[in-house]
């Protein structure tokens, strides 16, 4: 692993903070974490939640912080991500459908580095906005 590229801050295991969460769209999680690391075909992000009911949830996907859009198998939701680093302190995942975005997720790392704030929002066909808050505070660095 190459540590010293840009995305080297945002990389380990994040825990969330269920009290943190301020969602707009469904129910916040009760529990749950990410893990942001690096890998042969660029950022790996890996996320787990469970939900009020006690159902668990996992989801991961990988790609190259180049900010050029590629092919993802996301179904009818979506058919390309894009994944880039606007600043040492901002990741951005975007997904879109047939050219056009209709999800952001923005990884945000606090100065001090043990915090990350992900702000993701939802593009809806009616103009709306939904977005959902939550912090993760760093479990462990890779």
């Amino acid at each position: 692993m190459d540590h010293t590229k840009i995305y080297a801050d945002f990389l380990g295991i994040w825990e969330l903070e269920a009290d943190s969460c301020a969602y707009q769209q469904s129910e916040p999680p009760v529990s749950g974490h990410q893990i942001i690391s690096d890998g042969p075909g660029g950022l790996t992000l890996q996320m787990s939640w469970a939900d009020r009911e006690g159902n668990t949830h996992t989801y991961s996907f990988a790609g190259i912080p180049d900010g050029k859009a590629r092919p993802f198998a996301g179904g009818p939701l979506a058919d390309a991500i894009t994944i880039s680093l606007p600043s040492d302190s901002e990741l951005k995942v975007s997904a879109s459908l047939k050219g056009r975005e209709l999800m952001t997720a923005k990884y945000l790392l606090h100065a001090d580095g043990q915090f990350m704030e992900l702000i993701q929002v939802v593009y809806l066909p009616d103009g709306s906005t939904p977005t959902n808050v939550g912090r993760y505070r760093r479990r462990l660095q890779s």
